[in-house]
């Protein structure tokens, strides 16, 4: 299943197209490497996320390709989330 539908399938982002600009911007690591949007993803990977200043990693435990909202949080399991102190400014969000 490729990266940015497994995102939004899991509710992990809500928008496909926000899963394809935050995979394109280098802020999503696949087993500890980049990914882009299209990088196809299995059972057992660990995700790396950043979202603003905290990063969320997970482990990918079903692959689903439509899932109601009660589904969704059984397809992975957060292993920890890290709070940063500073952002660095390529990853400030000036849209929001």
């Amino acid at each position: 299943m490729r990266l940015d539908k497994f995102l939004k399938v899991s509710r992990l982002i809500k928008r496909r197209t926000l899963a394809k600009q935050v995979a394109d911007q280098g802020r999503i690591l696949v087993n500890g490497n980049k990914a882009k949007a299209s990088s196809v993803i299995k059972e057992n990977d660990e995700l790396q996320i950043r979202f603003g200043q905290k990063i969320v990693t997970v482990r990918i435990d079903r692959l689903k390709e439509i899932a109601k909202k009660e589904e969704a949080v059984t397809m992975y399991t957060i292993l920890k989330e890290e709070k940063l102190e500073k952002v660095e400014p390529e990853f400030i969000d000036d849209e929001a």
